[in-house]
């Protein structure tokens, strides 16, 4: 009785209404929704249509109850294709909407898997977890993670979400010496899961940014060798651990990764063994290990971006010509070389005498993920000069190449007087 006079309430109120009012339903259900509009309308039920999300449904779906009443039948919905929900519309004849209801049809979320936390500094902690195996509930579902001390101690929620799904940042006030028990709660409105408890301490979880200042360089005329050598992670100096190391190296034209497990904590390394005339990548990543006597191995951190060098013996008698003889082995080496060079006759008024290392460089560049080549103005590249040390300089024949670090870009440009600091010519800019 409460619920027919609710609805002709509403209907008196508002000229017409659906019910149900936005349902929460399972994938596959159907749905019977009937739409009843007020006398003073002064038109039939048998004159409505319907819509679902602005695509008129099939007159055979349709049912007249009576003058005042119009139902729609929808069999084996689908998952929502909106996460505010599917809109049945109710339309008079014109076209105009009398009355309209949200349709959530989704799935109960799966229990979440994966849980897994690491520290950059012990004092914070982030959680990354997985959804379940099918993941997708087509409705909102919130997440929550949860963490508390294991004997003692009130539970709290994670409240900084990173933007990327599934993260979760928890920045302060965190215990060390003293486990904690951490797990996720899934929840919408068909349902709720919990994922397994994961129990741990703060100083078994920490990890670091990669090694900075990764540099390859060769050793002396050595064809088979190449110098390494990286920074300390910066964010662990204070912390009493043992760091070790591990390099990873590949040879420009393959996908295929050696790793040397065995670098210890040592920040240099030599490689031996190498090809000759050989570009070689290289990256490294760092584990703390024993942070304050924790007797876990820690996380290894990210590797390192990739940093190019060559081995002696490449033949440079065609180095600072784009006219590569036709004899030449290597087809991508011959096509790079000749972009190179053509980039730099452009660009440095014929310079002829090109340094192997600005070379190097360039074929890192070239092996970028994602690389744009964007046109600088000069006046914001003469700003960018200002701030060129003469370790950024690298000389090419009469002129010199000036290298611009910023934090996500790097740009090169031919300067015409290195001690003004002034360009010539274009510039070449660099994602990084």
């Amino acid at each position: 009785l409460f619920s027919l006079v609710s609805q002709l309430f509403s209907v008196s109120q508002y000229l017409a209404v659906i019910s149900p009012q936005d349902p929460v339903l399972h994938i596959g259900s159907s749905l019977t929704a009937v739409c009843t509009i007020s006398a003073e309308l002064e038109i039939t039920a048998r004159s409505l249509y319907w819509t679902l999300n602005g695509k008129r449904l099939a007159r055979n779906t349709y049912k007249v109850l009576s003058p005042t009443e119009s139902s729609v039948t929808l069999h084996q919905l689908n998952g929502s294709l909106q996460r505010s929900g599917d809109n049945l519309v109710c339309h008079r004849s014109n076209g105009e909407v009398l009355a309209g209801s949200c349709l959530y049809v989704g799935s109960p979320p799966e229990k979440p898997v994966n849980l897994t936390c690491w520290s950059r500094n012990t004092k914070d902690l982030s959680c990354r977890w997985s959804p379940g195996s099918q993941g997708e509930t087509f409705i909102n579902t919130k997440y929550i993670l949860k963490y508390k001390l294991k004997w003692y101690g009130k539970e709290k929620d994670c409240e900084e979400y990173t933007g990327q799904l599934y993260i979760c940042y928890v920045p302060r006030d965190l215990a060390i010496f003293t486990p904690y028990e951490v797990w996720v709660e899934a929840s919408n409105q068909l349902g709720s899961a919990t994922s397994d408890v994961i129990t741990l301490d703060i100083l078994d979880v920490v990890t670091t940014d990669p090694p900075p200042d990764v540099l390859v360089s060769r050793v002396g005329d050595l064809e088979d060798q190449l110098s390494v050598r990286w920074g300390s992670p910066p964010a662990l100096k204070d912390y009493l651990f043992q760091a070790k190391y591990q390099i990873r190296y590949r040879v420009e034209e393959s996908d295929e990764w050696k790793v040397i497990d065995d670098a210890g904590n040592q920040t240099s390394c030599r490689l031996a063994g190498l090809r000759a005339g050989t570009v070689y990548f290289v990256q490294v990543r760092c584990n703390p290990i024993g942070i304050y006597g924790s007797k876990k191995a820690g996380i290894w951190s990210d590797w390192s971006h990739s940093t190019a060098a060559s081995t002696p013996g490449i033949d440079r008698s065609h180095i600072g010509s784009c006219d590569l003889k036709p004899s030449e082995h290597n087809s991508t080496l011959r096509k790079e070389l000749k972009q190179f060079f053509g980039w730099m006759r452009k660009h440095s008024y014929g310079c002829t005498d090109v340094s192997i290392k600005l070379y190097d460089q360039w074929r890192v560049w070239l092996q970028k993920a994602q690389k744009t080549h964007d046109q600088v103005s000069k006046d914001k590249m003469h700003l960018h000069m200002r701030h060129i040390s003469r370790q950024q300089i690298i000389t090419v024949g009469t002129h010199d190449i000036g290298l611009v670090q910023e934090k996500k870009k790097t740009h090169f440009a031919v300067l015409c007087d290195p001690q003004k600091k002034r360009t010539k010519g274009s510039v070449y800019s660099f994602d990084q």
